[in-house]
């Protein structure tokens, strides 16, 4: 067993490996679908992400500014699979959630443009994979590995990891979405200044 600590100090104690969903789960139906991610013992984590030792726990909602976050960065990887399958060959360089939404840095394959015009099936595409409520999975690699992964897909990440020399691990999020996603795009950037 653990024991779950949570804000207001209240103490329950759950199975060793539950998760932030079942703790939600078992605190309300209601909470359970509004929570979007939680933090323990201070860290913003994925809501299938096991506790495996006593924890503090806080569950986040959208309305929170760790659920939003999470809930941007999620929407990125979904971009990104959108873009994946609307124009194969595309580079991705970085996918962050900012203060007000997220956004992610592409480059299109040769002869490949994308322009305002396609904002509308760009975001008809990430609704209907979103719709097939995949879950998001979590990899931890060797940093050496990520490279490789992204070199071997030929991404300009591939450019970007190498120059951080503070970051031994990556964390892989392979997209399998299990959330609603309203979004609006409003504009092409490259590295967060706006082109189109």
């Amino acid at each position: 067993m653990v024991k779950i600590t949570f804000p207001d100090g209240s103490v329950r104690e759950y199975e060793q490996g539950v998760t932030g969903l079942q703790i939600a789960e078992s605190i309300s139906p209601a909470l359970a679908r509004n929570v979007v991610s939680c933090g323990v013992n201070g860290e913003t984590v994925e809501l299938n992400r096991p506790i495996n030792e006593d924890a503090n726990v806080e569950l986040y909602k959208f309305e929170d500014e760790q659920g939003k976050h999470t809930f941007w960065h999620t929407s990125a990887h979904l971009l990104a699979e959108a873009l994946q399958e609307l124009y194969p060959g595309i580079q991705f360089g970085f996918g962050p959630a900012v203060e007000s939404g997220f956004f992610y840095d592409v480059m299109p394959a040769e002869g490949q443009v994308i322009s305002e015009n396609d904002f509308a099936k760009i975001e008809a595409k990430m609704m209907e994979l979103a719709k097939k409520n995949e879950p998001v999975v979590r990899k931890e690699v060797a940093k050496a590995d990520a490279l490789a992964e992204f070199k071997a897909d030929g991404q300009i990440a591939c450019k970007v990891a190498h120059v951080s020399t503070q970051v031994y691990v990556q964390h892989l999020y392979y997209l399998e979405l299990d959330v609603e996603v309203g979004v609006g795009i409003e504009g092409w950037y490259w590295q967060n200044t706006l082109l189109a």
